[in-house]
């Protein structure tokens, strides 16, 4: 049986940590790569190794590059906008939809409202440096309508806020508790649509 050779039982584990997988779904992709080794295994292994070894996050905006190369945020500085995302998939989805030309910046996660912030593990200090040399007119802010979400963006609006740069988050469309990789390209249009300016309290 499958689960008893121990090469697959630890496949079947790596596979099933993945989003929207679990061990049923799991072994269904490693039985149909096993029986397409030639075909599809060693193409996958080659690159799984290549990105493994070349490919890094950017340590300025979160954005993925090759390593050794310049990320789109150093080789580019001309732009006045920037979108704030919770994650990668926040901003493909976004991307996809074609509704924001600009620069993004990734914070790879959120602060948890329940527990002690674990600032250190966001892209929060290179916000504020981007912000700072570059000549810009809107932040975006572009978080989940989660708890957390909401309280990495207010976090945010503390942080940058100096009266000379528009600050707004994403508006209608956004369901409460909704996350944005999850939204179709009709309600971002309309969140991004009617995004609208932070007031401060």
């Amino acid at each position: 049986m499958i689960n008893k050779i121990p090469e697959l039982e630890e496949l079947i584990k790596q596979f099933s940590r993945l989003p929207g997988l679990g061990p049923k779904s799991a072994k269904r992709i490693i039985l149909k790569l096993i029986n397409k080794k030639e075909e599809m295994v060693k193409p996958l292994a080659k690159s799984l190794v290549e990105v493994y070894k070349n490919v890094i996050r950017c340590g300025e905006c979160g954005n993925l590059k090759v390593n050794k190369e310049k990320c789109v945020c150093q080789s580019d500085t001309n732009y006045d906008k920037i979108c704030v995302v919770e994650n990668l998939a926040d901003m493909w989805v976004i991307e996809s939809a074609n509704i924001f030309k600009g620069h993004f910046h990734i914070l790879g996660g959120t602060l948890n409202s329940n527990e002690r912030y674990e600032k250190k593990n966001l892209l929060l200090d290179s916000l504020i440096r981007r912000v700072k040399k570059n000549s810009l007119k809107e932040v975006i802010i572009a978080t989940s309508a989660t708890i957390e979400g909401q309280t990495t963006a207010h976090y945010i609006e503390d942080l940058i806020k100096n009266g000379k740069i528009k600050i707004t988050k994403l508006a209608q469309g956004l369901p409460i508790g909704g996350e944005i990789e999850q939204l179709d390209d009709g309600t971002l249009f309309s969140a991004f649509k009617n995004r609208v300016p932070v007031t401060s309290d």
